[in-house]
């Protein structure tokens, strides 16, 4: 029979677990610690514990830790994992580091719940959701990595990898929890932006549950028309009702909502794309990350030209709504924005 993933374990049912079996229940706590703190990837490196409690844990509990099938380096010093989890499914995790900060993006799902046409996880079949363990593991692995390589700790977190994190909502929220935890990995949740194609339902309950990270929507344009075009789910999610749910986060949160903005050659460069992306950033306060297009070799998308790119910013500008633009790292390993796609399978 398949041993549970003792990380599914509350501190609760860890130290009921110990009473059970006629242990201290303190003992719980220490596992715990071990766990999320420590982040072991083995039951007999709990060193205070003795070894017939460690054998009493390995009858019944695994860790189901992740495993790193693959690492590749750009040029410009991002690093991409291919990150081969228990059940033998591969998702892809990056670091991006620069002279201010050491960044890890995240991935939620393998494959991806949505459509995006422009982004090649996209095309990937959805194969499951992340457990927190999983999504928490990718952290501490880049965080050793950032150690490693650069001497540096982890600083942010992004949840801009495979997947969307709202379509794994309670896993995703399980993970934050313990990343962010006295009794995990103490990271601050303003460090941590979460990134949404707009699920406008679960951004109201982002809402109600007052989640202290910061929100990222994927915008790409503030047409209905133009925007089903390139994220046909948006079909179901409108525009109008991802309007009312960010008013919805705004009012309740009081903090300002990022809109990650492609700009495409024919697509939504025109001045009346431009116009509307202004309007829908004056409900609430706002910032727009103009974001370098990175090619999944689809002809239909071809990034827009600096005068496009140059205008946006000016508009924008002018309209008091901050705007900067994102050039892409990690272009050359395929681990930019866009681009996780398990080419490693």
């Amino acid at each position: 029979m398949d041993k549970k993933d003792i990380r599914s374990l509350s501190v609760e049912d860890l130290r009921a677990f110990f009473l059970e079996k006629g242990f201290e229940a303190f003992r719980g706590n220490q596992v715990y610690e071990w766990l999320w703190k420590k982040s072991i990837k083995d039951i007999d490196q709990m060193t205070n514990i003795s070894k017939s409690i460690r054998d009493a844990l390995k009858s019944e509990f695994v860790i189901n830790n992740i495993e790193i099938e693959s690492v590749q380096k750009s040029t410009d010093g991002t690093v991409k994992n291919a990150i081969k989890l228990h059940d033998g499914l591969t998702v892809e995790s990056v670091l991006i580091p620069t002279k201010t900060r050491m960044t890890a993006c995240i991935s939620s799902q393998v494959g991806c719940s949505l459509n995006c046409r422009f982004c090649a996880t996209a095309r990937l079949k959805r194969m499951r959701n992340l457990n927190p363990d999983e999504i928490y593991d990718q952290v501490v692995t880049i965080n050793s990595q950032c150690l490693e390589f650069h001497d540096k700790p982890l600083t942010n977190i992004v949840f801009m990898g495979m997947g969307e994190p709202l379509m794994n909502y309670n896993n995703v929220l399980k993970a934050i929890e313990k990343i962010t935890s006295p009794t995990g990995l103490g990271m601050s949740p303003k460090r941590i932006v979460v990134s949404t194609s707009g699920v406008p339902k679960m951004i109201k309950k982002m809402a109600d549950d007052k989640v202290k990270f910061k929100l990222a929507v994927s915008l790409h344009s503030a047409i209905e028309e133009t925007r089903t075009s390139i994220m046909p789910f948006n079909e179901k999610f409108t525009l109008t009702e991802l309007r009312n749910s960010l008013i919805y986060w705004y009012e309740n949160t009081k903090n300002r909502i990022t809109y990650e903005y492609v700009v495409w050659e024919g697509i939504n460069d025109k001045i009346e794309d431009i116009n509307a992306l202004v309007e829908f950033c004056k409900f609430a306060p706002s910032k727009v990350n103009l974001i370098q297009y990175n090619s999944i070799d689809d002809p239909d998308f071809v990034q827009a030209n600096n005068s496009a790119i140059k205008l946006y910013m000016d508009i924008l500008e002018k309209n008091n709504i901050t705007v900067t633009f994102r050039r892409s790292r990690g272009k050359d390993i395929d681990a930019a924005c866009g681009q996780l796609a398990n080419k490693s399978q």
